[in-house]
């Protein structure tokens, strides 16, 4: 991996470890934590160094309910006591991280509170790098992106990565160079954000399944009807060329709402005007799994249909087919996690990353702006 693990940090006890993790998790009124996934993947971390008697700070951004990370905190005091630090820039901010005995464990408000994290401001970087002694990566989900707590502090302090920061590494590093058959599972949105993924594993893979509304792309180019459908329509995303390419799985049926509101199973060539692509069809399913049956190695990231507004059946399916496949599987995708974990079949994957746009980056480049920053 060319950088420093947890496993390489040597004694550690009385120093203060400046740990980045992503706690941008759901929080629900009332101040409920809706998804602790984030969370629960770094405390193995957290316990190990308050094991070794190290100092804990904790580091994180968060983009929900009220911008503060009050909810995480109440929630961390079920595993172990958490002191709370709202202005970075204070001075009882130096006081509480000075005054800290080994085990003890702080987490600071909101980066994303102050400009310097986004804008990677050198001084805002050397401020937070001033209240730890060694500097630990367990956020991958954020690595992608180049802010002060992820690329900034490494430049000051000794860095290693945590524990779940290197097994997403590993384990996504298997799809770069795969067992086959491979099946590449891509649904979702934003046909712009996934196509260097699109054309990438279409030389990889044995057979890439589009889904989502990113098939809306390929029907249009193919000169269907696509009626009220979403379709991306950025810039030139040759999707003809990669209609030639054989590994390319479209769905064969669709799920439609139709302008009248009734939904309908068509045929791509049946789509009409006023229609709304909302899902993938029922014998889109059954080839589906006749792939998984032939996989030796799955993958998949986003959707395959409008799941938030009700049409979940094609990607609660295939959440099921693929976890009841036994297959080696690597699953990823903010949308994709929350399916899954409502399914309560986490478990049954081989590998379930924390992140979304992290992952699709890091598969399309092989690296992210976090990782280099370890090296």
């Amino acid at each position: 991996m060319n950088f420093k693990t947890i496993n390489d940090i040597g004694d550690i006890a009385g120093k203060k470890i400046i740990v980045r993790v992503d706690f941008n998790v759901p929080v629900l009124s009332g101040g409920i934590i809706g998804d602790d996934f984030r969370i629960q993947k770094v405390l193995p971390t957290i316990k190990e160094l308050r094991h070794k008697g190290a100092k804990v700070i904790l580091m994180s951004h968060f983009e929900g309910l009220g911008g503060t990370l009050l909810p995480v905190v109440n929630y961390l005091h079920l595993y172990f006591p958490v002191l709370f630090i709202k202005d970075i820039f204070s001075d009882s901010a130096r006081e509480v991280v000075n005054e800290m005995k080994n085990g003890d464990v702080v987490l600071f408000e909101n980066l994303r509170q102050w400009e310097g994290e986004k804008g990677n401001d050198r001084e805002f970087s050397k401020h937070l790098a001033s209240f730890g002694d060694v500097y630990m990566n367990e956020a991958f989900a954020s690595s992608h992106r180049s802010h002060a707590s992820i690329v900034g502090i490494p430049e000051y302090l000794p860095h290693y990565a945590g524990i779940s920061f290197a097994r997403e590494v590993e384990e996504l590093s298997h799809a770069l160079s795969p067992k086959h058959p491979f099946l590449f599972i891509l649904g979702g949105a934003k046909f712009s954000t996934k196509l260097p993924l699109l054309k990438k594993f279409l030389s990889k893979a044995d057979t890439v399944m589009v889904g989502g509304a990113l098939m809306n792309n390929f029907y249009k180019a193919q000169d269907l009807e696509v009626g009220d459908s979403l379709v991306d329509e950025g810039e030139d995303f040759d999707v003809a060329g990669m209609l030639e390419n054989n590994h390319l799985f479209l769905p064969s049926d669709v799920v439609v709402k139709t302008e009248e509101g009734e939904v309908e199973v068509r045929l791509p060539s049946e789509i009409e005007k006023g229609d709304i692509v909302m899902d993938v069809g029922p014998e889109t399913l059954v080839d589906l799994q006749m792939h998984i049956n032939k996989a030796s190695f799955i993958l998949w990231n986003g959707p395959l249909g409008n799941y938030e507004v009700g049409f979940a059946e094609g990607t609660n399916e295939c959440a099921h087919r693929i976890a009841e496949s036994g297959k080696e599987s690597v699953i990823g995708g903010g949308d994709t996690l929350a399916v899954v974990s409502k399914l309560h079949l986490l478990s049954k994957f081989s590998f379930v990353s924390s992140a979304g746009g992290a992952m699709l980056d890091f598969l399309a480049h092989e690296t992210l702006p976090g990782i280099e920053a370890l090296r």
